[in-house]
């Protein structure tokens, strides 16, 4: 199944939690004892919010000093996929699960990792053997995806709609939907539904790169009217004039990579390349 994948698709843009402590501290121990993140919950919050290197690297860490305990691993295998070192955090999956300290919701989370690999034999092993009364977002979501594999667009779209129905914010959820309509050229379809997503989240930066692809594809060139940082602004001018070039749009494309290199807050060199290229070529 084809998926768009010009630059910054589907980007995750976490935010960083910075743990620091004394040096001469840091040099001798933990600066945070396992018992006190335990009792803080300090760990949901690594996944929730932190670095998911620092998260890597503290689960890690801990896991060499307690090797039994599911819950790290399982922090760890969050965290890889969080960081998109998805055959490492398929990897920890396996083990949880070979060490039966896995659950049904793990599952699912391996299957997600899964379909990342396009391991899709493994995805639907673990879809098939479900218990029903399991009723999650993620769950459907990874059934939605399953479907698009297959390309079976209304049992994918019933299975959005159940991750978006069981969503506590469905701004994500949208957005694979969004990709999986553009997959199979519903641009208006794609366009509409990843406005959606962005009215629930309007900071998700792939959902506005999206939107302004699926416009692009549909020959609108205008940058979609969404909060977006001078950064973002220049990484979706520069993949709406990688558009406009494969659309045989010189002109348009040219202003496109000038704008991208203009926004960006530092030198924006593929842009820059991307233009000089295009000027020769007119030129000539």
């Amino acid at each position: 199944m084809n998926r768009w994948t010009l630059g910054g698709v589907l980007m995750v843009l976490p935010l960083a939690l910075t743990l620091s402590g004394c040096e001469s501290i840091a040099e001798k121990e933990d600066p945070i004892p396992k018992s006190v993140i335990d009792a803080g919950n300090l760990s949901d919050l690594l996944l929730a919010a932190g670095d998911p290197e620092e998260s890597i690297q503290y689960f890690e860490s801990a896991l060499a000093q307690e090797p039994d305990r599911g819950d790290f691993r399982r922090g760890l295998a969050i965290s890889l996929g969080r960081a998109k070192r998805y055959p490492e955090a398929a990897r920890i999956w396996q083990e949880l699960t070979a060490l039966g300290q896995d659950t049904p919701a793990d599952r699912i989370e391996y299957a997600f990792v899964a379909a990342r690999l396009q391991r899709w034999d493994d995805v639907r092993a673990v879809v098939n053997n479900l218990p029903a009364s399991l009723q999650s977002s993620r769950r459907y979501l990874v059934s939605a995806m399953l479907a698009d594999n297959e390309q079976n667009w209304a049992q994918a779209d019933d299975a959005y709609t159940q991750a978006e129905r069981l969503a506590t914010n469905p701004a994500s959820v949208l957005n694979n939907w969004g990709v999986s309509k553009m997959s199979r050229k519903d641009l208006t379809g794609a366009e509409a539904t990843f406005e959606r997503a962005l009215s629930f989240d309007a900071r998700l930066f792939s959902a506005k790169n999206n939107l302004a692809i699926s416009r692009g594809l549909q020959g609108n060139f205008e940058l979609p009217i969404v909060p977006m940082t001078e950064k973002e602004k220049a990484i979706i001018l520069n993949n709406l004039g990688l558009i406009a070039v494969r659309k045989g749009e010189g002109a348009i494309a040219k202003g496109l990579f000038a704008a991208a290199v203009d926004a960006h807050p530092q030198h924006y060199s593929a842009a820059a390349d991307r233009l000089a290229a295009l000027e020769g070529s007119i030129e000539n």
